[in-house]
């Protein structure tokens, strides 16, 4: 299996949080290619001046049927010698895609003033991508209190395929 890495770092314009979702990374399965994917390691955390609230960021990652429109970003592979990524990325979302309702697979909720790292803790604990067009796993987060956290966060995601 080759093994991939994306951040909303690497492409658009970080959107700042209010007390609704943001997409910040999403993954879904390419009609050209529609493999499935896994979903294995996360990085997050803010990374803007922290308000005087000192309120919690939330952060899940939900099954997304259909795309909204977010900017396009290139999966790295973490071993130069394999291909190119299988897998659609998009980052910074200006418009959301669709969730299903409740189809939460993964919800962390942190301070504004903390980072966290996920790692699933075998294969059968990955975070599985489906192999059916444009459904995927869109990673994002909120501020609960609209006032508490209104800046940037950071969101890394590696996946193998």
């Amino acid at each position: 299996m080759a093994l991939y890495a994306i951040s909303n770092t690497q492409a658009g314009s970080q959107q700042s949080l209010t007390s609704s979702y943001k997409t910040i990374v999403v993954l879904t399965a390419a009609t050209a290619t529609l493999r499935r994917a896994w979903f294995y390691e996360a990085e997050m955390g803010a990374d803007g001046a922290p308000s005087n609230t000192d309120g919690p960021v939330v952060f899940q990652w939900s099954r997304q049927t259909a795309a909204g429109t977010a900017t396009s970003a290139t999966p790295n592979p973490l071993d130069a010698a394999d291909g190119i990524a299988g897998t659609v990325a998009a980052v910074n979302a200006t418009a959301e895609g669709t969730v299903t309702a409740n189809s939460e697979i993964l919800t962390i909720a942190l301070n504004q003033r903390n980072s966290q790292r996920w790692i699933a803790r075998d294969e059968k604990s990955a975070l599985i991508i489906p192999a059916t067009n444009l459904a995927g796993i869109a990673a994002r987060a909120k501020s609960p209190v609209s006032s508490s956290y209104a800046s940037t966060v950071i969101m890394s995601q590696h996946f193998a395929e």
